[in-house]
């Protein structure tokens, strides 16, 4: 069963026959609560796996990416990310979001990873201010088309956010990722680093306080 886990959660195949499987065998899933589905999964329905799979893959690659900045190391941790759920299912229990539980276990291994490879990188690999790897937008730098002198502020403006980013605390670091790019309200965020709404709140205000006290110059 692990080797089919590990197939599932195979970019090729999940870009090829699995979505099939989901279109003929669940499309009532949609209608379903994450949780539910994963009680079905607990009760042996495949389709399930699949499903949170075609829903979540992407948006947990992006977040990946934002942490360790490196494509095919985002879509290998996005896949143990997936493994961690299969392995999971014939514990889990519905007692909190599943965003909430997925997220916890991307922040974990997203963090571990970073700790683990700390001596091999010689730069940062968190970049608050770089373009979405799918749409190639950013979300604080506004859409335009700028001149030599904006250009060369701009760069410096990343270079900037990119080295404060980085020296943030990692609770800090990760709460802004997830604040920031996947739009995880106070409590949500709370749930995935296990602490309450009042302190997750305290955390992402030191945070931005520090970002705003370093960047201020481009503000």
């Amino acid at each position: 069963m692990e080797d089919m886990a590990t197939l599932a959660v195979n970019p090729g195949v999940l870009e090829g026959v699995r979505p099939l499987s989901i279109s003929q065998g669940s499309a009532h899933f949609h209608e379903m609560e994450d949780s539910a589905i994963m009680l079905e999964l607990r009760a042996g329905n495949m389709s399930g796996f699949d499903y949170l799979i075609q829903k979540y893959r992407k948006p947990i690659i992006n977040f990946m990416y934002r942490m360790v900045h490196n494509q095919a190391v985002a879509e290998e941790l996005a896949q143990e990310v997936f493994l961690r759920v299969y392995r999971s299912r014939e514990t889990y229990r519905a007692e909190a979001r599943f965003t909430t539980w997925l997220y916890r276990i991307a922040t974990n291994l997203g963090v571990n990873y970073a700790r683990d490879t700390r001596h091999e990188r010689a730069a940062s690999t968190i970049y608050l201010d770089e373009p979405d790897p799918e749409t190639g937008t950013t979300q604080d730098v506004a859409d335009s088309t700028p001149g030599a002198e904006a250009s060369l502020l701009h760069r410096e403006r990343l270079n900037a956010i990119r080295q404060h980013v980085l020296a943030l605390p990692e609770r800090q670091r990760m709460a802004v990722l997830m604040h920031k790019y996947e739009a995880m309200d106070y409590k949500q965020i709370g749930d995935v680093l296990k602490l309450s709404e009042s302190a997750t709140k305290s955390l992402l205000f030191r945070a931005y306080q520090t970002l705003r006290e370093k960047l201020k110059e481009f503000i």
